[in-house]
């Protein structure tokens, strides 16, 4: 009775305790539990005196005498030091966490760790996932959570061509790039055609490519096809070679002056049928033409991916189902509509929904067929520009707008993930999650 009774924890006390990392620990016997949460605190106290501080005044500063201060490394530096700061909150309310619920095992009578061995035989046997996984997250913090805040940061600052550090001091301005994207008139007008062309483009290009590769798998698995095999080999050639090497091919072919289509392929077919003269069609020089053609380049260049995946799913459709449906008097375009086509959108709808959100920003095709033209729409943005060229060309051109870049990489951030997650949950590729 005297042994359970010196075992007997207040768990309030200990949370209290706390407050100083490791005295909690203390209280609970874990010396060496204490001795590394102490440490740790005592190593972030030393970081926020030699580095932290300053970082922090500076990032909300952006600096007081230009070409001494640079702006922009400030505003990355003290980036840096958010991260490591809520990191360390974190660590905090763990630390606090921690003792209260040790102190909750001592009275229940579970064992705790006091050694080190114990200690290091505790954190094998039940934290070892956590060893793997803390590493990853950390790393993914600062290898993909402090780029995506460094650019929401520079959205919100005016770091322009005409206001370049370390000559120039940068300053926080607000909303003031998104209001220039949907009010100033030659950013609103470039926008607006351009996200416009974005949305017609996504759907346009990426249906077509599903389309075709559904069409194509669906009649190649039909029992009366000969020579599969080889028909699957010549399906998936546009996805054998690399997908730059083919837009700058096709780039080449839809040349106006000397490219394949004008010079071979049209005569070609005016030839076999002679009441009809297409003509020479301006694919380069003309924004409708240049838009079609790289629409029909991308359903070419995406259907193999999705013949391959609709193959596979066809291949695990028990035959005796249309077998079934035939015996109701089924056709093939109801066998299609009922079994076929359900079966499919079950497996493949989040695959069909990355297609779209990755058309969506598909520079590599607009970029590399006509950079982008021909034409201007304004603000720097060409015809055929969709928003992630756009972005592109507001960092790389001759009056680079790095904040207003930021801001529209946001924005269509926002919509990817916002459009991706509505259509994700309705079409429920959650439930599997969920369950």
């Amino acid at each position: 009775m005297e042994i359970k009774e010196k075992n007997i924890k207040n768990p309030t006390q200990a949370a209290l305790l706390s407050l100083v990392p490791g005295l909690g620990q203390l209280y609970n016997k874990q010396t060496i539990k204490a001795i590394a949460f102490f440490a740790i605190t005592v190593l972030f106290i030393y970081e926020m005196y030699v580095f932290g501080y300053q970082a922090l005044i500076d990032f909300m500063t952006l600096g007081v005498t230009p070409f001494e201060d640079h702006s922009l490394f400030m505003m990355i530096r003290g980036t840096i030091q958010i991260l490591v700061t809520i990191i360390f909150i974190g660590f905090y309310i763990f630390n606090i966490v921690d003792a209260y619920r040790v102190a909750t095992r001592w009275n229940t009578g579970l064992e705790v760790s006091q050694t080190f061995r114990d200690l290091t035989n505790n954190i094998y046997q039940n934290g070892f996932p956590y060893l793997l996984i803390v590493p990853a997250y950390l790393m993914m913090i600062f290898a993909i959570i402090f780029p995506v805040l460094v650019t929401v940061f520079m959205a919100f600052m005016d770091y322009s061509f005409m206001n370049m550090p370390p000559a120039n001091l940068l300053n926080w301005v607000g909303l003031e790039n998104f209001q220039d994207i949907f009010f100033l008139s030659t950013f609103r007008d470039a926008f607006l055609s351009v996200f416009s062309w974005t949305i017609i483009w996504t759907l346009s290009a990426t249906t077509l490519q599903i389309v075709v590769g559904v069409f194509t798998a669906v009649v190649a698995n039909q029992p009366f096809i000969k020579f599969k095999r080889f028909f699957g080999v010549v399906f998936l050639l546009p996805w054998a070679v690399p997908a730059f090497i083919t837009i700058l091919s096709f780039s080449n072919m839809f040349n106006d002056s000397f490219g394949a289509i004008n010079t071979q392929v049209i005569p070609f077919f005016n030839q076999l049928i002679p009441f009809v003269d297409i003509g020479t069609i301006p694919w380069k020089t003309d924004p409708t033409w240049t838009k079609t053609a790289i629409i029909m380049i991308q359903g070419w260049l995406g259907f193999p991916y999705i013949y391959v995946m609709v193959t596979s799913i066809l291949q695990s459709i028990p035959g005796d189902l249309y077998e079934a449906a035939r015996i109701d008097g089924a056709g093939a375009l109801r066998q299609f509509k009922d079994i076929t086509l359900p079966t499919i959108l079950a497996v493949a709808a989040p695959v069909f929904i990355t297609q779209y959100t990755g058309n969506f920003n598909n520079f590599s095709m607009i970029y590399l067929f006509n950079n982008g033209g021909p034409g201007s729409v304004g603000g720097g943005a060409g015809a055929t520009d969709i928003l992630i060229s756009w972005i592109f060309k507001l960092t790389n051109g001759q009056s680079p707008q790095y904040s207003l870049a930021a801001a529209l990489t946001i924005i269509v951030s926002l919509l990817v993930i916002g459009i991706s997650m509505v259509v994700f949950k309705r079409t429920g590729s959650f439930n599997m999650e969920d369950e």
